[in-house]
């Protein structure tokens, strides 16, 4: 039942504890440390269950040297608030309306996982990172909800004459009954956040919570490296691989996609 006090309580905090990017030129993904001060290379085998698929803009805004980040959505049919930490909102709408002024924000797909040790963990990866997910989940989405994904490597990959490593993405083995417990527990932790995050009364306060988290990434993870110019002939491509609907539902609504 509904207590009165509940209306004045905030909003569930994220429950991510790691918030990890792949490294093209080490070849792994990698998490920023606060008690460390450094970001840390997660190494192979990396092994994780998918909870839950989003979408949102990163990247830095030279302009007002700071990062950008913006709200995550569901859907591409829902708005985007894009914005950077020095210099304010920069732009808002659907992203097949404002993808040419993002001012060097770039589409990322945010990735919740359940990690080995139970803990919720979110993998943010675009451009080549993206279509790589994209292939490897197109025809087995239906292996998700019950089966490890395991990252054994990295693999090179070329485009005229940049280089550029992606990871390669396998299933694992079938959760055992506690495993898929433990899932559960956190996909239900996760919906609560969402269900928070989501509401137009939690809005600013989900602003706020990405604006602590993002600075923990440091400025070269927003950059769009070097290597993606070489991929502006095939931005159709990554783009319609960065917007395939989330690999699984938990009673969600299925993404409707404008493309």
């Amino acid at each position: 039942m509904s207590n009165r006090r509940d209306e004045f309580k905030s909003s569930n905090p994220n429950p991510a504890t790691r918030f990890l990017e792949w490294d093209s030129n080490q070849g792994c993904f990698k998490f920023y440390s606060k008690d460390k001060g450094e970001n840390v290379v997660v190494k192979s085998p990396f092994r994780f269950v998918v909870l839950k698929q989003m979408h949102t803009v990163k990247g830095w805004h030279g302009k007002s040297e700071s990062g950008i980040f913006s709200n995550e959505i569901e859907n591409m049919a829902e708005m985007l608030h894009v914005k950077s930490f020095k210099g304010g909102p920069i732009v808002s709408g659907m992203y097949k309306e404002i993808k040419d002024r993002l001012s060097g924000g770039v589409y990322f797909k945010s990735i919740y996982v359940m990690l080995q040790d139970g803990s919720i963990a979110n993998i943010a990866i675009k451009g080549a990172v993206v279509a790589a997910w994209g292939d490897f989940i197109k025809k087995q989405m239906s292996r998700l909800p019950d089966e490890w994904v395991v990252v054994k490597g990295s693999k090179e990959e070329k485009n005229g004459s940049v280089k550029y490593t992606i990871p390669v993405f396998e299933f694992d083995r079938t959760l055992d009954d506690g495993f898929a417990e433990k899932a559960d527990s956190a996909y239900n932790a996760l919906s609560d956040y969402f269900k928070g995050y989501l509401s137009k009364a939690a809005e600013e306060e989900a602003f706020e919570e990405a604006a602590a988290v993002a600075p923990e990434v440091d400025k070269s993870a927003h950059l769009t490296p070097p290597k993606m110019e070489s991929f502006n002939a095939d931005v159709n491509k990554f783009e319609k691989a960065a917007l395939a609907p989330a690999p699984f539902n938990f009673d969600e609504p299925e993404d409707d996609l404008p493309f």
